[in-house]
């Protein structure tokens, strides 16, 4: 049943992602929605990354963060849904033991990724706002590429070490995932030996990740704000805020769902919220994203009315 025995019987060559076989009057349901949610992360992250290569006035330090985050919110959904759709399906709900490791490498490494760069992007915002003199000298292209450069780097390197202490554990033939995805906390469950460390490591990773990225973030914010309330323009004010609270937005969304799910015990009996949890993040999270910068930014929406427009005209002329 998805298992291959042999004389070392923690040699697991498939597991089983349960997912949401708990529920299975929801789980046609659930195929729906998840699949429109999809299309729409695509459309609206897709959107966001071309119109910031476009337009030219949208060649700044902002929006070129603001599209490798929506490049990894594609990547981050892609490497999750499309099998979470597949299995809502099969009544097998296999993973190979390859697929597993691959899909948590990859996962990992992005969602680490997105972390830091959401740090990175609340102090481009402190550099506008509070040094605007020195905006360009101090975010040039050159260190803004470095800065996501780190990002990068820091979820990869993160990942690696994490990782592949999970993967080291025995299963000892425990191949049942009760999940819908190969995340480090649901397969440390598996294991049969003592995890104590593991989840050590786990609790450090997610305060450097977790902890230390929103303490930054909130001392940014911290000094934003002061710098805002010394705006006398009212119109001035209204207008840094809106473009402040979409980033703001996304951080509660994307943190709060996420230290829910790495912050608690691999003991943790909450095994139904975070699956719903788990969800959020990968699927409803990187499709709200685009919406929240796209509603609340007038720049974007003026750019997509400007490329659409422009579609239009080529099409009907």
């Amino acid at each position: 049943m998805g298992i291959v025995k042999s004389t070392n019987e923690s040699n697991i060559t498939d597991f089983i992602l349960l997912g949401f076989s708990d529920y299975p009057q929801l789980q046609k349901v659930l195929f729906v929605v998840i699949l429109i949610l999809y299309l729409l992360t695509i459309l609206g992250n897709t959107t966001i990354i071309l119109i910031s290569r476009l337009e030219h006035k949208l060649h700044t330090p902002m929006y070129f963060f603001l599209s490798h985050f929506s490049f990894l919110d594609l990547c981050f959904t892609s490497s999750v849904i499309p099998q979470l759709l597949v299995k809502l399906w099969d009544p097998m709900k296999t993973i190979t033991y390859g697929g597993c490791v691959v899909q948590l490498y990859v996962s990992l490494a992005l969602g680490s990724t997105e972390c830091v760069l959401l740090a990175v992007m609340s102090y481009d915002r402190y550099v506008a706002i509070c040094r605007p003199l020195h905006y360009t000298l101090l975010m040039h292209p050159h260190f803004c590429m470095a800065l996501t450069s780190l990002a990068w780097l820091s979820g990869v390197t993160t990942t690696l070490v994490q990782s592949t202490l999970t993967l080291q554990l025995p299963f000892c033939g425990h191949h049942q995932v009760d999940h819908f995805i190969s995340e480090v906390p649901v397969l440390t469950k598996l294991a049969c030996v003592d995890t104590t460390f593991n989840e050590a490591e786990l609790y450090v990773v997610s305060i450097l990740f977790l902890i230390v990225p929103v303490s930054f973030i909130l001392v940014s914010y911290g000094y934003i704000a002061r710098a805002v309330l010394k705006v006398k323009s009212a119109t001035g004010r209204k207008k840094v805020f809106g473009t402040c609270s979409s980033h703001v937005t996304v951080v509660i969304i994307f943190y709060g769902t996420i230290m829910f799910m790495y912050l608690q015990s691999a003991k943790s009996t909450y095994k139904d919220q975070g699956k719903f949890v788990s969800l959020f993040y990968t699927g409803v999270t990187p499709m709200l994203n685009p919406l929240i910068y796209t509603l609340r930014n007038k720049e974007v929406k003026g750019t997509l009315r400007k490329v659409l427009g422009k579609i239009l005209v080529v099409k009907f002329t």
